[in-house]
């Protein structure tokens, strides 16, 4: 097949070419002897995709017999491997890495923090295996000269010890890195011995392993070996070449592995040959992005060959630039540009590392039911199983609350074989209940009585009870053991009530869910102890490693490329989106063992590595027939930065006039407008008029006749709350995630001094600081289910507990109580309305009059507040001296006042002479007799106290809409 010669043998195909297709013509027309001479020929890819494609286009005709096909990490499975033993699994090797790190912090705390344990774990096994594929010892690595960060590496050193345990450790235990650099030095070994005469030929790959490097080298140097390398810039000056020498300044240059190739066989880029005379499909834009992408030392090469580029219209007029205002406009313009290639028949892909904007490119395309092929699919995480497991793994660590309770009741995969409907009808009357009841931590008491409430199955009830409450487990249990309960639980929660076998392990995903737990379970014995929540992280961790691909049949012609799989594809339309700096290409990810110079004095790969991969594969694709560039101006409130690859092609387009590269760049901005113009069009909605700020008047019938002390405050303030409470008899539905919120302490607190203040009636013997406090701690242990919110409660009555106390034995020494929690009612007469509710303590002094005092966890009102809108103490006075206490008869008011029990203790006294109790009256009266007038609304937001105080009917009234200074729209209600 190939001529003999001295040279290695190097051929390349240029950017843009369909590498697949342009490898098979080559090797056909080079196939000059009988037709079985093709089937003796050893040909050599780097992946599966790769070699998909190139046996699709064998049987795309004409007939012939095919190449022996395989792979570059299959090669050594034809030699005698006796003396090779099989490469241990990844993940027994991360469980081996965890426990070793697990060691190490638990002997040296401060090295790392706990939770940091997973990350460590993967970042040692990746230096590892790049360590074994680069074959870089642990001496290599020891003997570095660190004197300018000695503290760094001494932390660094006793991690990167661990490495010993693995590397050079004379065991048969190999990595897959380890394994495949045995292979490849013992087939190097044999070829120098008997090298094969038959053809062999290794194609698409760029050397950007050392381990693929050295068979790169190896297979050119054979009798009929050769390389076919991939996107190879035939455009690039000679000396250009010479200025990629130094890896600390050129790594990321695309070209940079092909310089290393040409180095490590000592030839020069003028004796790599076409692999075929197929042109590319845009030489004069192949030639632009070579210049465009030049070293930055040498970018003044700009000055002198640009000025040569006389045909920058045929190198852009397929170019298309998109720079949207937003992600979603970006993810638009390419989802109406994909659909347009499905009514013309092209084959289009988009190609981008970003998977949001593949996750919103998808669902753009799905309201035209256009399902593309996306190489990557979900995360495995993402999908139902996934979700199921790590909602079941986290009921090991923590204490179970409303929220995880619900999440896994109300998953699909949750009960989901026979009687899935009356399961769900169950679990919605359960969150109603908790909203309303309570706890905050469900638990076998509090779901047998919402079972007795709702009369709910007995059997469903003892399920939940079994399988969601007390599972929360403390201490280190052993990896296997961790395993088994998961999957046991996991499968028990799927199949329900009814016993029957749930759909958990079914379809694409719970096969791979399954294969998952299988593979963690084989490996288990090698894990150890661990917590909860080290499983649940683990879990988390594994389950975030593995990608799913759905099943259902995509369009054939729409495709969603990694830049991975684009390298062995090709299409018609190329959209390169996401080009943004940390999207395409990805910031490179910080290392905490090495930084760059001493990495590069080890001989191990640079973090530019993956820069360099980055622009190869963008140069490879932007030399496509017709190519999108795309990206997003702003990305969550704040500027993005352009790719380096897009700023350097516009800036060198701008710096030349004379050959029209600011006109060429503009068209190429137009018709990415045109796009997005279009996109805009789609997205554009009927404008909906802004609401105006209600008051509306309902009939005289329906308004309330009766309100609590409390609510004429809110009646002054907000009245539009008392409208929608009163008349349209709306209730605000209680959080699900319970807290320890301002209502819970007031409630606590209020009980705490009741209790409190009644004992030491009884026995003035026990108005003691110490009484106090224990009697505030035994409440607050029974109604405060949260550890921190329960010390931070008693801290503030300690700290108060001393001024109450005082406070409290002065007004002993002048009477003391005879009501807590009194009951009060007063008719207003002639309005036919009732003003009720209840006060939390009141006092009778040594001369018969009473004292009403109201306790108030937040900042009690001031005076002026109390006199003009909280005017809770002043009717309470009001009603006390109209008889209006349940067991009290009329007598006058001497005091009232608020007691805050706060931070601070306080005490506002109610301004009693400043507005007596007739005053008091005839204004209540004026108020309520306004609001039962036709013509007066129930305004919104009327007289609130800060713009920032929120309603429970903010919402309704569409606030944010409007604001204060609007004016009121009164509607009439029948």
């Amino acid at each position: 097949m190939f001529d003999p010669g001295t040279l290695p043998r190097v051929f390349a195909v240029p950017p843009g070419a369909d590498f697949p297709k342009a490898l098979v013509e080559g090797l056909r027309r080079r196939n000059t002897g009988p037709p079985e001479a093709l089937a003796r020929v050893q040909l050599v890819v780097n992946t599966r995709r790769m070699a998909r494609r190139v046996r699709d286009l064998f049987d795309q005709g004409p007939a012939c017999l095919l190449p022996r096909l395989s792979l570059v990490t299959d090669l050594g499975e034809s030699l005698d491997l006796a003396q090779i033993p099989p490469a241990i699994p990844p993940l027994r090797r991360r469980l081996e890495l965890t426990q070793l790190i697990a060691k190490l912090l638990d002997q040296q705390p401060d090295l790392a923090a706990r939770s940091t344990l997973f990350d460590l774990s993967d970042s040692l096994a990746a230096l590892i295996d790049e360590m074994q594929g680069e074959g870089v010892s642990p001496d290599a690595i020891r003997q570095l000269d660190v004197s300018d960060m000695s503290g760094h590496w001494a932390r660094a050193q006793a991690f990167i010890g661990i490495t010993d345990h693995f590397i050079d450790s004379g065991t048969d235990a190999m990595d897959a890195q380890a394994r495949q650099r045995r292979v490849v030095e013992d087939l190097i070994a044999r070829w120098q011995v008997a090298p094969p005469q038959h053809p062999v030929v290794l194609a698409g790959s760029t050397g950007s392993r050392g381990t693929t490097m050295m068979l790169m080298q190896a297979i050119a140097r054979l009798p009929q070996g050769a390389l076919v390398l991939p996107g190879y810039d035939f455009d690039q000056p000679d000396h250009v070449w010479h200025e990629l020498d130094e890896a600390l300044t050129s790594e990321d240059h695309p070209q940079y592995r092909f310089h290393k190739l040409m180095r490590g066989l000592d030839i020069s880029p003028n004796e790599i040959a076409p692999w075929t005379d197929r042109q590319a499909p845009s030489p004069a834009r192949n030639r632009l992005v070579s210049l465009a992408l030049r070293p930055a030392p040498i970018t003044d090469a700009w000055m002198t060959e640009g000025p040569q580029l006389s045909d920058l219209h045929d190198a852009t007029k397929k170019l298309t630039l998109v720079e949207a205002q937003s992600p979603r406009a970006e993810a638009l313009a390419i989802a109406l540009r994909l659909r347009q290639a499905t009514e013309t028949g092209q084959t289009a892909a988009l190609i981008t590392p970003d998977r949001m904007l593949t996750r919103q490119v998808s669902a753009a395309l799905d309201r035209w039911n256009i399902l593309p092929d996306d190489s990557a699919g979900l995360p495995l995480q993402l999908s139902p199983p996934g979700r199921f497991l790590r909602h079941v793994a986290g009921l090991f660590a923590r204490r179970l609350d409303g929220e995880a309770l619900l999440t896994l009741l109300k998953h699909p995969l949750c009960h989901d074989g026979a009687e899935r409907g009356a399961h769900l009808l169950h679990t919605r009357d359960l969150e109603l209940d908790l909203r309303r009841h309570g706890p905050p931590f469900p638990d076998a008491i509090s779901l047998a009585a919402f079972a007795i409430r709702k009369e709910v199955p007995e059997g469903w009830v003892k399920w939940v009870t079994t399988h969601f409450c007390d599972q929360q487990i403390l201490g280190d249990r052993l990896l296997t053991d961790w395993v088994d309960h998961l999957r046991g639980l996991a499968e028990a929660i799927s199949a329900g009530s009814s016993g029957e076998a749930g759909t958990l392990w079914d379809k694409n995903t719970g096969q791979k869910a399954l294969s998952l737990v299988t593979s963690l379970k084989d490996e288990a014995h090698h894990g150890g102890p661990m917590t909860a929540h080290d499983f649940a992280d683990l879990l988390g961790a594994l389950l975030a490693g593995e990608e799913v691909r759905d099943r259902d049949a995509p369009h054939p012609r729409i495709m969603i490329w990694g830049t991975l799989e684009a390298r062995v594809q090709g299409a018609d339309l190329l959209i390169l989106g996401g080009l943004n700096e940390g999207s395409w290409p990805e910031a490179p990810a910080p290392d905490p063992w090495l930084n760059r110079q001493m990495r590069d004095k080890a001989g191990l790969l640079l973090p530019e590595r993956r820069i360099g991969l980055s622009a190869h594969d963008f140069q490879q694709a932007i030399g496509a027939p017709e190519v999108w560039l795309t990206r997003a101006v702003r990305s969550d409130d704040a500027a993005t930065v352009p790719s380096r690859w897009i700023n350097r092609l516009a800036n060198l387009l701008q710096g030349l006039p004379e050959q029209g590269g600011p006109a060429v760049l503009d068209e190429m901005r137009t018709r990415g407008q045109q796009w997005l113009t279009w996109s805009e069009a789609l997205e554009d909605a009927p404008r909906i008029a802004a609401a105006q700020r209600p008051s509306p008047r309902p009939p005289i019938a329906a308004r309330p006749r009766r309100l609590s002390v409390t609510e004429i405050k809110r009646l002054i303030r907000d009245p539009y709350a008392i409208y929608a409470k009163h008349v349209l008899r709306l209730k605000p539905l209680n959080p699900l995630v319970q807290a320890p919120d301002a209502l819970l302490r007031g409630i606590v607190i209020h009980e705490i001094l009741e209790h409190f203040i009644k004992d030491s009636v009884l026995d003035s013997a026990l108005l003691t600081r110490e009484n106090f406090l224990s009697r505030a701690n035994a409440l607050l242990d029974r109604h405060v289910a949260w550890p921190t919110a329960r010390k931070l409660w008693h801290a503030r009555l300690e700290r108060i507990a001393d001024d109450f106390l005082s406070a409290e034995i002065k007004r002993r020494g002048d009477g003391g109580p005879i009501a807590f929690e009194a009951s009060m009612k007063l008719a207003l007469t002639p309005l036919d309305f009732t003003i009720a509710g209840r006060a939390d303590r009141i006092d009778r002094n040594s001369r018969g009059a009473l004292r009403i005092i109201d306790y108030k966890t937040g900042a009690p009102p001031t005076e002026s507040q109390q006199s003009k809108f909280d005017k809770q103490l002043l009717i309470e006075a009001v009603v006390a001296e109209q008889g209006g206490i349940d067991g009290i008869d009329p007598m006058s008011v001497a005091e009232a006042v608020f007691v805050g029990m706060g931070g601070t203790y306080k005490e506002v006294p109610a301004p009693l002479s400043k507005e007596p109790a007739d005053k008091v009256l005839t204004e209540l009266k004026q108020l309520i007799s306004a609001y039962l007038e036709p013509d007066q609304g129930f305004s919104s937001r009327r007289m609130l106290h800060k713009d920032t105080d929120l309603g429970d009917y903010d919402h309704l009234a569409r606030f944010g809409e409007w604001d204060r200074t609007a004016n009121t729209r009164p509607e009439d209600l029948t």
